[in-house]
Protein backbone atom coordinates (compact mmCIF):
# COMPACT_ATOMS: atom_id res chain seq x y z
CA UNK A 1 0.00 0.00 0.00
CA UNK A 2 1.13 3.56 -0.62
CA UNK A 3 1.96 5.67 2.46
CA UNK A 4 2.42 9.45 2.60
CA UNK A 5 3.46 11.26 5.79
CA UNK A 6 3.18 15.05 5.63
CA UNK A 7 3.99 17.77 8.19
CA UNK A 8 2.67 21.30 7.93
CA UNK A 9 5.89 22.42 6.25
CA UNK A 10 7.21 19.37 4.37
CA UNK A 11 6.73 15.81 3.12
CA UNK A 12 8.39 13.56 5.70
CA UNK A 13 8.12 10.09 4.15
CA UNK A 14 6.52 8.36 1.19
CA UNK A 15 6.68 4.87 -0.19
CA UNK A 16 5.21 1.40 -0.21
CA UNK A 17 4.61 -0.32 3.12
CA UNK A 18 3.47 -3.68 4.45
CA UNK A 19 1.86 -2.15 7.55
CA UNK A 20 1.31 1.08 9.47
CA UNK A 21 0.60 1.39 13.20
CA UNK A 22 -0.59 4.55 14.95
CA UNK A 23 -2.19 5.62 18.22
CA UNK A 24 -5.40 7.55 17.70
CA UNK A 25 -7.69 9.22 20.23
CA UNK A 26 -9.77 6.01 20.02
CA UNK A 27 -6.85 3.61 20.60
CA UNK A 28 -4.06 1.77 18.78
CA UNK A 29 -4.67 1.21 15.07
CA UNK A 30 -2.99 -1.33 12.77
CA UNK A 31 -3.37 -0.93 9.02
CA UNK A 32 -2.59 -3.65 6.49
CA UNK A 33 -3.10 -3.65 2.71
CA UNK A 34 -6.76 -3.53 1.61
CA UNK A 35 -7.86 -1.97 4.93
CA UNK A 36 -11.36 -0.49 4.91
CA UNK A 37 -11.57 3.31 4.50
CA UNK A 38 -11.24 5.35 7.69
CA UNK A 39 -10.42 8.79 9.04
CA UNK A 40 -9.20 9.21 12.61
CA UNK A 41 -7.58 11.89 14.78
CA UNK A 42 -4.09 11.00 16.01
CA UNK A 43 -3.38 11.18 19.73
CA UNK A 44 -1.07 14.07 20.64
CA UNK A 45 2.51 12.81 20.91
CA UNK A 46 1.55 9.55 19.18
CA UNK A 47 4.10 7.31 17.54
CA UNK A 48 3.45 6.25 13.96
CA UNK A 49 5.36 3.14 12.87
CA UNK A 50 5.77 2.23 9.22
CA UNK A 51 7.06 -1.13 7.98
CA UNK A 52 8.23 -0.38 4.42
CA UNK A 53 8.33 -3.08 1.76
CA UNK A 54 11.99 -2.15 1.20
CA UNK A 55 14.12 -0.59 3.88
CA UNK A 56 14.21 0.03 7.57
CA UNK A 57 11.18 0.47 9.84
CA UNK A 58 10.28 4.13 10.37
CA UNK A 59 9.16 5.46 13.76
CA UNK A 60 7.80 9.01 13.85
CA UNK A 61 6.31 11.06 16.68
CA UNK A 62 3.43 13.29 15.60
CA UNK A 63 1.73 16.26 17.18
CA UNK A 64 -1.74 17.34 16.09
CA UNK A 65 -3.02 15.52 13.04
CA UNK A 66 -5.02 12.74 11.47
CA UNK A 67 -4.66 9.50 9.57
CA UNK A 68 -6.78 8.47 6.62
CA UNK A 69 -7.04 5.25 4.64
CA UNK A 70 -8.72 4.98 1.25
CA UNK A 71 -8.15 2.77 -1.79
CA UNK A 72 -4.96 1.17 -0.40
CA UNK A 73 -3.41 4.57 0.38
CA UNK A 74 -2.55 5.71 3.91
CA UNK A 75 -2.06 9.43 4.53
CA UNK A 76 -0.75 10.87 7.80
CA UNK A 77 -0.98 14.65 8.17
CA UNK A 78 0.34 16.37 11.30
CA UNK A 79 1.31 19.84 12.52
CA UNK A 80 4.72 18.59 13.66
CA UNK A 81 6.56 15.33 13.02
CA UNK A 82 9.83 14.19 14.59
CA UNK A 83 11.81 11.19 13.43
CA UNK A 84 12.32 8.62 16.13
CA UNK A 85 14.44 5.54 16.37
CA UNK A 86 13.45 2.50 14.36
CA UNK A 87 12.45 -0.41 16.54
Amino acid sequence: MQVDVVAADRKVWEGEANSVYARTVEGELGILPQHTPLLSVLADGAEVRIDPTNGERQALTVSGGFISVDHNRVTVVADQIESGSAS
